[in-house]
């Protein structure tokens, strides 16, 4: 499959005007290329770069297959739809057994942490083509796509139990202790508040209502533990190797799998005191939960190991924009990512795309602009886009016209809630025909208004199209087709009926 030390690959060209299909028959041709060698360098014959390279494979006597582009009759269209594959411009662009390692000074840098040399060793026969570690939801999604696509695939997924053996199952943080318990306990709080609204429209029921907090935990649990099975299974059902271990990089392209032992708690002596008087609590436990937020469990998986930066203060994982991290082979999607959004969707979707491009040849990068969210409080938050503040950061202030007013939903009515509380807002940039780059809402079902605003902004949504679009009455994301006061004219927004 390889050719001796300075062979220079040809490379027919369908000629000029390609095509899409041309385009997509040399896109083809150049992952063969990539698949059937084990070194394959891109090169032109002048740049010293290049040279440098080259001479490095010939003083390690390892076969490798040439391809100048500057020698091909289609040069410029090889180098451009290489970059898209690779997300790199320049030349050399090197692989190694299958993984790009970039340009000369990453070789280099490969050669001399002796990254190179392992990759060089091995004849491509790894036990699996993708190892997944942790199985949350990017991870799940990443393994099952690869699996569709024919790869061999191994799935590592550990939680350490708590002090008092707590732990979960498949599927992460979202389906464990996040999104779907979440949502499930903002339903009961809702249904509690329609309880209270019932009277008021003429529903009468003498008897006393009551929560049992306990047939609400047993009743989100049994559906939790139904969603960690149906994972499993669908893991199964795509022949991807789950293992209930905990995954330890040991060296380049070796991972172990030492589970934990629960070990027993300790003891904590806690002294805590009022922020609203001079009360004061001491007393010993031996599990305290801090609720402040999630630590990246990144330090204890051996990535120092293999040289994989990570940011010493948080924890994150520094990535590219096609989620590969400094050492070439291995890469990361979801909460791990520094400076990216912490939501199970963009973990899915940043995984499935991840394995359309390491085994599919697809180009499709996760897009991480005006992504929506939610927070399933009882009177909901959605939002997609930019704060005002990030807003002015960006554009300036002079440059943006801010749209706002409260509402009255009309099912609030009746029932005498405040008729102030729940509030619209938009964002739009003057320079760019009012486009709307910031969409937020504070009330009812605030995540499924937020949903179908978030497509209409992936299409560029302006001030005007929300004018010319004709609103459902009486909804709550009616108000969005209605905007009229800026926040620059500081006139009254509050609602005196509905």
């Amino acid at each position: 499959m390889s050719s001796p030390p300075g062979r220079r690959a040809r490379l027919s060209s369908p000629g000029a005007g390609r095509s899409s299909a041309a385009r997509e028959a040399l896109r083809r041709r150049l992952l063969g290329l990539i698949e059937g060698n084990r070194v394959m360098i891109f090169s032109k014959s002048y740049c010293p770069h290049s040279t440098r390279v080259k001479e490095l494979f010939s003083s390690l006597g390892v076969a490798c297959n040439i391809l100048e582009l500057d020698q091909v009759d289609d040069g410029a269209n090889v180098q451009e739809v290489l970059s898209e594959i690779t997300n790199q411009r320049t030349v050399p662009n090197i692989f190694v057994n299958k993984v790009h390692m970039g340009g000369c000074d990453r070789t280099f840098q490969a050669h001399q942490s002796g990254l190179l040399q392992k990759l060089l060793q091995e004849d491509s026969a790894y036990d699996y083509d993708l190892i997944v570690i942790g199985g949350g939801s990017g991870g799940l999604a990443c393994a099952q796509e690869a699996a569709i696509l024919g790869k061999k695939v191994m799935v590592l997924d550990f939680v350490v139990p708590s002090p008092q053996g707590t732990s979960w199952g498949l599927g992460g943080t979202c389906v464990n202790v996040g999104c779907i318990p979440k949502k499930l306990m903002h339903q009961a709080a809702l249904l509690g508040q329609a309880l209270r609204d019932a009277r008021k429209f003429g529903w009468e029921y003498s008897q006393q209502v009551k929560h049992t907090w306990e047939t609400m935990t047993e009743a989100i649990q049994n559906h939790i533990g139904s969603l960690n099975w149906g994972y499993r299974l669908s893991l199964r059902e795509k022949a991807v190797a789950y293992v209930n271990s905990y995954g330890e990089f040991v060296e380049h392209h070796k991972i172990k799998v030492q589970q934990l032992e629960k070990g027993s708690p300790g003891k904590l002596k806690v002294v805590a005191k009022s922020t609203e008087g001079p009360e004061t609590i001491e007393e010993i436990y031996n599990t305290v939960l801090l609720a402040i937020g999630r630590d990246s469990c990144t330090r204890k998986i051996g990535l120092e190991k293999i040289g994989v930066k990570i940011n010493e203060k948080s924890g994150k994982i520094p990535v590219n924009d096609v989620e590969q991290t400094n050492v070439p082979y291995v890469y990361a999607v979801g909460d791990i990512l520094e400076g990216k959004l912490e939501l199970t969707p963009v973990a899915i979707q940043a995984g499935k795309l991840l394995a359309r491009r390491l085994f599919a040849g697809r180009l499709e990068k996760c897009d991480y602009v005006n992504v929506p969210t939610t927070v399933f409080t009882p009177l909901e938050y959605g939002c997609c886009g930019l704060s005002e503040e990030k807003a002015i950061e960006m554009y300036k202030k002079e440059n943006l016209e801010v749209y706002h007013t409260l509402f009255w939903p009309l099912e609030w009515t009746v029932a005498g809630r405040d008729n102030n509380t729940c509030y619209a807002k938009i964002i739009c940039n003057k320079l760019d025909n009012y486009r709307v780059i910031g969409f937020h809402v504070l009330g009812p079902n605030a995540g499924e208004v937020t949903q179908g605003f978030a497509a209409a902004m992936k299409c560029g949504l302006t001030k005007q199209l929300l004018d010319d679009t004709i609103g459902i009455h009486p909804t709550c994301g009616e108000v969005f087709t209605t905007l009229e006061i800026t926040k620059s004219s500081g006139l009254d927004i509050t609602q005196k009926g509905c």
